[in-house]
């Protein structure tokens, strides 16, 4: 799973990237950066702890630093060229008023600065749909038959949409958008706001801006308010400090997790693991993926020799103690290629590769 961080100038951004992936923050950033975020994860701790793995390996989400955004600026479309690439953005927008670091506009306002973004979004993908319906065109005009059927039809329809500024990722159903993602359009990925808001809205859900609320609503869209100042001034505290002032605060995790949390939701991605003498390990799949795909994210030759998987819940599997236990139980299910994979299922994949 892959998310671009993007925002205007002193929105907060890189204070986030610095959160999320434990890079150093710095004052000024150029050009793209990229980290991994280990997902927090007890549950993989007490599965190592039943199977006695010395190794923990959690799941990761790389998460990719965009350079700051500048209203109408030349040269944007390649500054955003990066989001063609990631599964989510993560647009930071600034909701706090402070004197020390001056707001590039002459007001504080995340919902313009979210129609601003996806007005940009919108003009890189005006480019390349035109780009390509003039090439369809002109293969047309010289007898060349279309490679994919329907496909002229479906670009000019979303060329339409982005016309009229409507994103993709609420124009299109999810079926035109996997035919298009190819291209790369920026406005059809989904979209997490994160308003960066005083250090009093840190446990709140964005209620001091109205206008932003419905993207809480959107079917591809998610809002987290956090308070990325604050924040950065816990992360430096020994963990027990941290907690204690998060509790004075009202929040029960930090901006990074409830960032990452708001993402899972809005991709639709859930948890699943493996754990034995060596490794305990977690794999991000999106929900309800069949159980032959799920073992491909291990390992390819585990798909294309699938048998079958035994599974059982994490928290069932804890509760037992053991996966004998849970067998003996009745907690251990055998299941075939095409069972949907729940988050906090235990796997051992069985498969033969002649």
């Amino acid at each position: 799973m892959r998310a671009g961080i993007v925002g205007f100038p002193v929105a907060g951004k890189a204070t986030l990237f610095s959160l999320l992936t434990r890079a150093p923050r710095a004052r000024t950033v150029s050009g793209t950066r990229r980290g991994m975020f280990a997902v927090p994860d007890r549950r993989l701790a007490t599965l190592a702890q039943i199977h006695r793995s010395p190794k923990i390996t959690p799941a990761t989400v790389e998460f990719v630093l965009l350079p700051a955004l500048r209203q109408g600026a030349a040269g944007q479309t390649e500054n955003l060229a990066a989001i063609r690439d990631v599964d989510t953005i993560v647009h930071v927008a600034r909701a706090f008023i402070s004197n020390t670091a001056p707001s590039p506009f002459e007001t504080v306002d995340p919902a313009r600065d979210a129609a601003n973004l996806d007005l940009e979004l919108l003009l890189a993908d005006l480019a390349v749909l035109e780009k390509r319906i003039a090439r369809l065109d002109y293969d047309r005009a010289r007898g060349k038959p279309e490679a994919v059927r329907g496909e002229r039809d479906l670009l000019d329809r979303a060329r339409q949409f982005v016309e009229a500024e409507r994103p993709l990722r609420d124009a299109l159903s999810l079926e035109d958008r996997r035919r298009l993602r190819g291209y790369g359009l920026m406005s059809a990925k989904p979209q997490l706001l994160v308003l960066n808001g005083e250090e009093a809205e840190a446990a709140g859900r964005g209620e001091a801006w109205p206008d932003v609320l419905a993207w809480n609503r959107g079917a591809e869209t998610r809002l987290a308010a956090v308070s990325l100042g604050i924040e950065a001034e816990i992360a430096d505290l020994p963990e027990e400090d941290a907690a204690e002032f998060r509790r004075d605060l009202g929040v029960e995790e930090g901006a990074a997790e409830r960032v990452v949390v708001a993402a899972f939701e809005l991709m639709d991605r859930s948890v699943f693991y493996t754990a034995g003498e060596t490794e305990a390990r977690a794999w991000l799949i999106r929900r309800n993926t069949p159980a032959r795909q799920a073992a491909g994210v291990i390992h390819s030759d585990m798909e294309r020799g699938f048998i079958r998987a035994e599974v059982v819940s994490c928290d069932r599997l804890v509760e037992c103690g053991s996966w004998d236990a849970a067998r003996k139980r009745g907690e251990l299910r055998l299941e075939g290629r095409d069972y949907p994979v729940q988050d906090g299922d235990v796997l051992v994949i069985r498969f033969h590769v002649g």
